[in-house]
């Protein structure tokens, strides 16, 4: 089976394992404490909002039948546009975490990183 992934370094220069104690330290530190803050008042509210979404369309489509049968346009009705909603939230939503991700976690998540693996 083939990898993309590239050998190990020659000589034994392994990376250095940090110890359960300094794996302790970075999780009890402010900075990873802001990290998870930061994670968690973007994916919380989003994944409320979306669930709330999400269930707004089934029960719609269970209890208001007339109102998503209502033709828009030609075949195309209400429950066909909220069907087509959702894919486009769920793809909206994955570009927004990334670009959160890009922009917030990842250079304090990187830092924490460095730290810990160089010893800092």
């Amino acid at each position: 089976m083939a990898t993309d992934a590239p050998p190990p370094p020659k000589g034994g220069t392994d990376p250095v394992t940090p110890s359960t104690e300094a794996y302790r330290e970075v999780q009890e530190s402010a900075e990873f404490g802001e990290l998870r803050r930061a994670h968690r008042s973007f994916a919380f509210p989003l994944t409320i909002a979306f669930i709330t979404w999400y269930l707004l369309y089934v029960l719609l489509s269970n209890y208001a039948g007339g109102f998503m049968g209502t033709k828009l346009f030609g075949n195309i009705n209400v429950a066909f546009v909220f069907g087509i909603a959702q894919f486009v939230t769920t793809f909206l939503i994955a570009w927004w975490y990334s670009k959160h991700a890009a922009a917030q976690l990842d250079p304090k998540a990187e830092a924490i990183k460095s730290r810990l693996e160089g010893g800092a």
